[in-house]
């Protein structure tokens, strides 16, 4: 029996326990305000296992490729993976942020954030059967939410151009709804895949790419959240060009 049918699903499975670390580490110091880890910075940890999550995420496709396997429990797998890796742990980091700073508001209204984990599971099921999906997106995916509350948050977090930041309570509302919303929108989010090096047909993703980068420059790993930003722009803009 080959061992190598084995390797993405193995791979997934590390995405899926970064997300369980992420969760476990955030919900807890939600509760006690203080990290399991005995790190001061309380969004340090969960946020950069959201990053390896993604990395894992990344590489579990690849490596299914490159061995030319699949199978039906790695598509569930990969879901399932994702959508606590990028559905629940992000939310995680919210309910975090909201108990530390507006508890005494908010009480038991700290978790209201968790809605993301609901929001995330439908986007993952109407991804696994929507044959639209094959060449770019419709809706926001789950790993660009994550990725930009990670980013946010360990920017703020760490020593830099976002560190002095705070969110006021309305802004995230107005977050968690917003992405809440793009996750199973109908909203068409062009393809990042350069199939071709000229310029013509990637003027976006050269464009993002270069916005990127200076944002990378100027505002750290905050830089992420950002690109995320202008990437939902673009996305919005086209739609609004094509009609």
């Amino acid at each position: 029996m080959s061992i190598k049918k084995y390797i993405p699903n193995s791979i997934t499975s590390l995405n899926l326990i970064c997300g369980v670390i992420s969760v476990s580490i955030s919900l807890s110091s939600a509760a006690t305000g203080k990290n399991l880890l005995g790190d001061s910075n309380l969004y340090l940890y969960p946020a950069c296992l959201i990053f390896l999550g993604a990395v894992f995420d990344f590489f579990d496709g690849f490596a299914a490729r490159w061995l030319h396997v699949s199978s039906d429990i790695g598509k569930e797998l990969d879901s399932l993976a994702d959508l606590i890796t990028f559905g629940f742990a992000p939310a995680g980091i919210y309910t975090l942020y909201l108990s530390q700073n507006y508890y005494s508001t908010l009480g038991l209204g700290i978790y209201f954030p968790l809605i993301l984990v609901l929001f995330s599971a439908l986007r993952l099921a109407k991804f696994n059967v929507d044959t639209r999906q094959t060449e770019s997106f419709i809706g926001l995916t789950t790993t660009a939410t994550a990725l930009f509350t990670a980013s946010l948050f360990l920017a703020m977090a760490l020593p830099g151009a976002l560190s002095s930041v705070k969110l006021d309570l309305w802004l995230i509302v107005v977050m968690v709804a917003a992405f809440s919303f793009l996750l199973v929108s109908e909203i068409p989010m062009f393809s990042l895949k350069i199939k071709h090096f000229g310029w013509k047909g990637n003027e976006l993703r050269v464009v993002l790419l270069a916005t990127g980068l200076i944002s990378l420059i100027i505002l750290g790993v905050g830089g992420i959240a950002f690109t995320i930003l202008l990437y939902i722009l673009f996305s919005l803009v086209m739609m609004l060009i094509k009609k």
